[in-house]
């Protein structure tokens, strides 16, 4: 397929008329063809109003119709083939074999989307009948299911050109729940998001849905993403970014005359707890697990374990050592932009004034290879620090070293809110467990034991959000079946006539959802 480096207006194919941006190959900087023109308020505009004149129509869409859109959406992703993968290596420099995973994560979670949407839970459907001989008051008919919010502005992520971009988790979930969806594509990899918007707007077309339903905008700056949150027809963002990006968008959002939830990923360093038994038993092995989890994608993961916890003594020591060592024989990988590998080197540069290197690893050819960083301080001057809590976007990791388990609490209490908290246990470390549990649950969204928070599982169960920084919203989640939730809102149904009421708040439920009717499940 023949890039264009335009914009995905509906149905329209459009030239943008602002500064252009063009993807360059961070392996080998080279600038890569076609140049994509950056939209304005005038696009803005007329994709805002498309869906706004989509909405009515596709959240009344049926359960079946909209589920099929999203395994269709599924289907034409795959039809790209080669081309897809080839172009999204060029422009991230991630290697082929996670592309392959990640374009099969992102039709999943469309396919998982599908079966959620005919299950039909996510209406939350809740019926009380007419009690008219009711004393000492009479009950209304009154009937509640969830509709969607309205169009969502996605943006989409660097690190994830296919799983959190332009189909990605936000847009899927949004979808999902009848919100018709414009996309700021990443400006790291242009070409793919024309890729994959092509496959969505060729969906769009085959399961005969309103041309609005889905458009795809790009731009350099912030110009473009200001004017999406900014205007009156968009009514909630999903993104995935910086702490700034997203507190930006943020601040937008509420200076409007009606302001939106705006749903972003910004910042977690994610801390690993040493616990005394495993570290004395296991130490070795748990350092080599590290700084796997570290190195994973040269630490360019939301949940990269950039922070390690545990109390003085031989066994951290030997900890230390070991993960230095394989810090040490870690290779340079390739980071995915000039401007993120550029902020890693100021992040690392600003620990290694802050804190005592362990150990640097190898050093890379590329113009944007990640060289592994591991630091350690005394627990004492990370309470006293909070620089020391800034996230560095890379494979680099600070050890905090305590004194004594209630320091290890301390640290934990001082910390800001994490997506993931990870517990490195034994038996004999439950106590220990038992104590830090509440705190942490406090602190994260995920809280897991003997694993590394890498690998974020798209399921029913799965939560991806936590207290901020980590994620502007503690309620919600971006990833797994619950992501549904933040683009509805409940509408009660009082005294309506059969003829007038949703079809899923009928009697009989014609539907066959489930459904609270009275107080019992149906």
């Amino acid at each position: 397929m023949k890039l264009e480096g335009k914009s995905l207006i509906g149905q329209q194919v459009v030239a943008g008329n602002s500064s252009a941006i063009s993807a360059v190959n961070p392996a080998t900087g080279e600038q890569l063809d076609p140049a994509y023109a950056g939209g304005n308020a005038t696009l803005v505009a007329n994709a805002a109003q498309l869906a706004w004149d989509a909405f009515d129509t596709y959240r009344e869409t049926s359960l079946e119709d909209r589920a099929v859109f999203l395994e269709t959406v599924a289907s034409e992703i795959e039809a790209i083939g080669d081309d897809l993968i080839q172009r999204a290596v060029a422009e991230t420099g991630l290697p082929q074999a996670r592309i392959e995973g990640e374009r099969g994560r992102t039709c999943g979670q469309l396919r998982l989307f599908a079966k959620v949407v005919r299950a039909g839970e996510w209406l939350d459907v809740r019926i009380d009948p007419a009690m008219p001989d009711r004393q000492p008051m009479p009950r209304a008919d009154l009937r509640q299911r969830h509709i969607a919010l309205g169009p969502v502005a996605v943006f989409g992520a660097s690190n994830f050109p296919l799983a959190f971009s332009v189909a990605g988790g936000d847009t899927t979930s949004a979808l999902a729940a009848g919100c018709p969806v414009i996309v700021k594509a990443h400006s790291a990899h242009p070409g793919t998001s024309e890729l994959v918007g092509c496959a969505v707007q060729k969906a769009v077309a085959q399961c005969g849905l309103p041309e609005g339903v889905f458009s795809v905008l790009f731009g350099s700056g912030r110009e473009v993403g200001a004017a999406l949150v900014a205007d009156h027809r968009i009514k909630a963002v999903g993104f995935t970014g910086s702490r700034s990006g997203g507190t930006a968008l943020m601040k937008v959002a509420q200076q409007r005359k009606e302001p939106i939830p705006v749903y972003a990923e910004m910042s977690s360093i994610n801390p690993v707890f040493l616990l005394p038994a495993a570290l004395q038993a296991r130490g070795k092995a748990i350092a080599e697990g590290f700084v796997g989890s570290l190195n994973m994608g040269a630490g360019q993961f939301c949940t990269n374990p950039g922070l390690v916890i545990g109390v003085k003594g031989t066994a951290l020591d030997a900890f230390i050592e070991a993960a230095g060592q394989a810090v040490k024989g870690s290779a340079a990988q390739t980071m995915l932009t000039p401007g993120i590998h550029g902020a890693y080197q100021d992040g690392v540069g600003a620990l290694s004034g802050e804190a005592r290197e362990i150990a640097r690893g190898q050093v890379g050819n590329g113009p944007c290879a990640c060289q592994t960083a591991l630091f350690a301080t005394q627990a004492s001057d990370f309470l006293k620090n909070e620089a020391l809590q800034a996230e560095v976007f890379g494979a680099a990791s600070l050890v905090i070293e305590c004194d004594d388990i209630d320091q290890v609490k301390a640290v934990a209490e001082a910390l800001e809110g994490q997506l993931t908290a990870t517990l490195q246990m034994d038996a004999g470390d439950l106590e220990a467990a038992r104590t830090l549990l509440p705190l942490l649950e406090r602190k994260a969204g995920r809280v897991l034991a003997n694993g590394w928070p890498t690998g974020v599982e798209v399921c029913d169960a799965m939560v991806h959000g936590g207290p901020f920084p980590a994620t502007s919203d503690s309620r919600t989640t971006s990833v797994g079946s619950a992501a549904i939730y933040r683009f509805l809102r409940p509408v009660c149904y009082q005294n309506l006539q059969q003829g007038l009421l949703p079809e899923v708040l009928k009697d009989g439920n014609p539907l066959g959802v489930s459904r609270l009717v009275d107080g019992k499940r149906e």
